[in-house]
């Protein structure tokens, strides 16, 4: 890999994580169109991941100190319930990786799938665009929020809602269905208010993709690439910057209700991703 390649796969990567438009979509394009060998793409697809598993730590850091150290205080807080709630988040994406990795993997070879998934992901963020905030209040975050009432659950998202935002990243693993998108989306659909859904989203994402990192290192999966140290190095600054910066924007735009332009590209790309597999 050469690294004007890295470059451009790295901020390809760290934009489109974030952005509502399927990192995984437009990366497997980009790899195509630059001819990135297979070998250099699994170690390359860790490095970028980790850059922007630190740009989310970076944005949210004083989210993440205030949940550990609520955490450590071994009480149920509020910061003990948020983190409960991305527990139960990630328990539809533990059993899609452990019992049907094989199934999904065999997917990134459509370019039917992709179509398809990336008009799935136009239709959601059209919808989410035009819902409505119906808890009252103006949001909370653990550590500050408000007391739980009837009407808003407790840190502005309850038990249920958090395991269904998990169901739609469990399915979000299928190429051009962005997890961003679906999760916002479908967290916004269920009630959620969007000053909540953007910071839930992100944070609930950091430990399963830690977690594959972590699988594929141990597993010996990454022995055989050949990619230098200053290409992955390029990458991950190139993915950890751009991912800083749409993480950011992507806060900004949930909160104003600004997706449609999204949804009207996820549409474009979908359509002519499924003409092109259909030539």
């Amino acid at each position: 890999m050469e690294w004007f390649e890295a470059l451009i796969l790295g901020l390809v990567q760290g934009l489109t994580e974030f952005l509502p438009v399927s990192s995984s979509g437009h990366l497997a394009i980009g790899r195509a169109l630059l001819g990135v060998e297979a070998s250099e793409d699994l170690v390359f697809e860790v490095a970028v991941h980790a850059a922007t598993v630190l740009a989310t730590i970076v944005v949210f850091r004083k989210e993440i100190l205030r949940l550990l150290g609520g955490f450590f205080k071994f009480r149920y807080n509020d910061e003990t319930d948020y983190i409960f709630k991305i527990v139960v988040s990630m328990i539809p994406v533990f059993v899609v990786g452990v019992f049907f990795k094989d199934v999904v993997e065999a997917l990134f070879g459509s370019l039917t799938v992709v179509g398809l998934a990336l008009l799935v992901t136009a239709l959601l963020l059209f919808l989410s665009d035009r819902k409505k905030d119906t808890l009252s209040g103006n949001g909370s975050v653990p550590g500050n929020a408000p007391e739980s009432s009837a009407s808003s659950p407790r840190n502005g998202i309850s038990f249920w809602q958090a395991f269904v935002i998990g169901l739609a990243q469990a399915v979000a693993v299928i190429p051009g269905l962005s997890r961003s998108g679906s999760t916002i989306s479908t967290g916004l659909l269920s009630g959620v208010k969007r000053t909540d859904v953007a910071q839930f989203s992100f944070l609930m994402v950091l430990i399963p993709i830690l977690g594959e990192a972590f699988l594929d290192l141990v597993g010996g999966d990454m022995a055989a690439s050949s990619i230098g140290l200053l290409p992955l190095a390029i990458g991950f600054v190139a993915a950890f910057v751009s991912g800083l910066f749409a993480c950011k924007v992507m806060i900004a735009l949930v909160k104003k209700a600004r997706l449609k332009w999204f949804a009207l590209y996820c549409a474009v790309a979908g359509v002519g991703a499924t003409l092109v597999s259909m030539l």
